[in-house]
């Protein structure tokens, strides 16, 4: 069931106060039971339009399974902190097409390393109830001492006084990404996910399929 009505998209100052009240919802455990799948969540916002695409691999194999894309129009103005309300509708609907339920997300942007602890991937998780983790490429909140240089190297994201993330070395001489609980995975096992998922490139493979994806879906 979606979050908030589709019959209209909130003004920002009431998707502020949504975010509020649904990070209540968020569970930063682990709630799930298997991992034979993993699907990669990218969106590709052009014009008026978004474009969504969830791209699924097995897991820890990471051999492409799946792929859906759906493009809807965008209800919602781009505000930083609320790209969830313009970007979930589309990948709610790219999920509804997937014969198959990944058990877990990664979704390319922030889950609880966010100024209201609720960004997007923790917008997908609640949303689709399905255990999710955000993978950024950018810092949003908080401060970290140096990553060290080494694959697998990380340093705790404090934002307010409270560890919202991690930011992780996944190879050698790149930068690193900053990782976040976004529902029902807690945080040192969204890091192990996303390090065993970067097997030759900063992001995770499910990711980067599914950025590809996302630019050229129709």
């Amino acid at each position: 069931m979606p979050l908030w009505p589709r019959s209209g998209a909130p003004s920002p100052r009431e998707a502020m106060a949504l975010q509020g009240a649904w990070r209540e919802r968020v569970v930063c455990e682990n709630r799930f039971e298997r991992l034979e799948c993993v699907g990669g969540v990218d969106v590709s916002v052009v014009g008026e339009s978004a474009r969504a695409a969830i791209c699924v691999f097995s897991w820890p194999d990471l051999q492409p399974l799946e792929c859906a894309t759906a493009t809807l129009p965008v209800e919602f103005p781009y505000v930083p902190g609320l790209l969830g309300f313009r970007e979930v509708p589309a990948v709610a609907a790219a999920f509804a097409r997937l014969a198959r339920r990944p058990d877990l997300l990664i979704v390319d942007g922030q889950g609880r390393a966010h100024p209201r602890r609720f960004g997007v991937a923790t917008h997908v998780g609640v949303e689709l109830d399905v255990p999710a983790i955000g993978c950024a490429k950018t810092c949003l909140v908080g401060e970290h001492r140096p990553v060290g240089a080494r694959r697998g190297s990380r340093a705790r994201l404090v934002h307010g006084g409270e560890t919202v993330g991690v930011a992780l070395r996944t190879r050698e001489g790149v930068r690193e990404v900053y990782v976040s609980t976004g529902h029902r995975v807690d945080l040192a096992t969204a890091a192990r996910i996303v390090l065993a998922g970067a097997t030759r490139y900063r992001l995770p493979e499910p990711i980067r399929a599914a950025h590809r994806a996302a630019s050229l879906a129709g």
